[in-house]
């Protein structure tokens, strides 16, 4: 005779799958969705090279209150050895607006344990009323009890300077100063000459804006070799090249230049350099070898914020992009 097995399921199991069930198909549309990534030149991210400043932040402006988000990708050494302008990363915790914070080094690893042990035992023993080491009970009068906190006393402070090297609080840099990076990249170096950007200048710098962002939808390298430095090039070719390997084509047209103010600007190593923030509106699209769209809008304009620097000789000579951050 053979015995049929029923698996029954509890109304609240049953309950929860239909829960889970109705939950993933109200989601499931939205998998489907086509989300607008920044394919524009830089594809959103930072990248380039400031010099001796590359891994500092650039002061913030009016159009870039907050500053810039940290370089991810450059050809200047992030640590660099001695001599380099920008020499050592700094290990104190800036905050997201630039403002330095003071912090205290932490001190040793053991005399954090330690003393963490000795302080916890001595309240514990406080609040379940046999005192530090035992109290009056332990030390056997009120004068032994006063001896334990003594000698207590005399080994944390012994503690203290055995494993905490004697570190002091760091002192907070003045905001803006030479090197000094608010994401923790860059103590303040040699002062840098001051270099002077005229309207001309200007001028220069929202011309470039336009220019690159043309031979980037024209996919027209050697235009951008007149306009940029190799590094910069360099990057733009790899994700161009990366597009095309997925059959795909970004376009940005009807560039506006809307707002504009000055970073910062210095002369080192015989070459200007120039951050500017730069807020402007495009059309930007992403197409297929067809001309489909498949990402973006044709209709609807988008804006960007971002830190552009340029570099020039000294002794005078076109402006070239050499870095683009964005605004944080």
């Amino acid at each position: 005779m053979t015995r049929t097995t029923k698996t029954v399921v509890s109304r609240p199991a049953r309950r929860t799958s239909v829960l889970l069930l109705g939950a993933a198909l109200a989601l499931l549309p939205l998998t489907g969705m086509p989300h607008h990534a920044d394919a524009r030149p830089g594809g959103g991210s930072s990248f380039g090279s400031r010099g001796s400043r590359t891994y500092s932040a650039p002061p913030p402006t009016a159009t870039s209150p907050y500053g810039g988000t940290p370089m991810q990708r450059s050809i200047m050494p992030q640590s660099p050895g001695p001599g380099y302008g920008a020499a050592a990363p700094s290990a104190f915790p800036r905050s997201p607006y630039g403002t330095p914070y003071a912090a205290m080094s932490r001190p040793h690893p053991f005399a954090n344990g330690f003393l963490g042990g000795m302080l916890g035992a001595g309240l514990f023993g406080v609040l379940f009323g046999h005192g530090i080491a035992g109290g009056l009970h332990g030390g056997g009068s009120f004068l032994g009890f006063l001896i334990q906190i003594l000698l207590l006393g005399l080994l944390i402070t012994w503690l203290i300077r055995r494993f905490g090297g004697g570190r002091r609080a760091a002192t907070p840099m003045p905001a803006g100063a030479y090197g000094q990076g608010a994401y923790g990249q860059g103590m303040p170096g040699p002062a840098a000459a001051q270099v002077t950007i005229t309207p001309d200048d200007y001028r220069a710098f929202q011309r470039l804006l336009l220019d690159i962002q043309a031979a980037w939808s024209q996919q027209n390298l050697p235009a951008l070799q007149h306009m940029a430095t190799p590094e910069m090039v360099g990057y733009f070719n790899a994700q161009l090249s990366d597009l095309a390997s997925r059959g795909a084509r970004n376009v940005v047209s009807d560039v506006r230049f809307e707002q504009g103010d000055l970073s910062e600007a210095w002369s080192e190593n015989g070459a200007d350099y120039a951050t500017v923030a730069i807020r402007y509106s495009m059309v930007d699209i992403t197409t297929d070898m067809t001309g489909r769209v498949i990402d973006g809008s044709s209709t609807e304009r988008v804006t960007a914020t971002e830190l552009w620097t340029f570099v020039r000789p000294s002794g005078g000579g076109a402006w070239l992009l050499s870095a683009i951050q964005q605004a944080r």
